[in-house]
């Protein structure tokens, strides 16, 4: 993916930490014909001007034992729409929450352990007052998944 505020080295960096973000400044500047120096410099640069939001790692949910990934439609009424927000962010099961255009609904990922953790959470998502209906999907194969923005 090409960024018109990026020139074609930063965006080989960003590509390369992305597939390896373990990469030493000396790694990446053999793969983009920088010295070690320049390479942190940019990579430097990157961070302060906010293209590089932070870095982390991916956990793979189901070898660290979340055998079941799904998605909820929620739909809330406007009134209680950030309550409903704060109480699902506050939740270790949930992963993402995005508040979608249209009629007051949230999109919602969870990663669970198993069936009867599944049917538990519904049954909490229930009882949360200001939610009007619940649909859920369980994912069932990932054929591409990016965690932030992968270059």
């Amino acid at each position: 993916m090409q960024f018109k505020h990026l020139d074609e080295i930063d965006t080989q960096i960003l590509k390369h930490l992305s597939e390896n973000g373990r990469l030493s400044n000396a790694e990446l500047g053999r793969l983009v014909n920088l010295t070690r120096a320049a390479v942190r410099d940019r990579i430097n640069q990157l961070v302060s001007s906010g293209i590089i939001d932070r870095f982390t790692i991916t956990v793979n949910p189901l070898k660290a034992g979340k055998m079941l990934s799904m998605y909820f439609d929620i739909e809330v009424t406007w009134e209680s729409m950030q309550q409903v927000i704060g109480e699902l962010t506050a939740d270790e099961e949930i992963t993402n929450v995005y508040q979608m255009s249209g009629k007051p609904h949230l999109h919602v990922h969870a990663l669970l352990d198993d069936p009867e953790h599944a049917e538990r959470y519904m049954k909490k998502l229930q009882a949360i007052r200001g939610i009007t209906s619940v649909h859920s999907e369980i994912v069932i194969a990932r054929h591409k998944e990016r965690g932030g923005l992968l270059i």
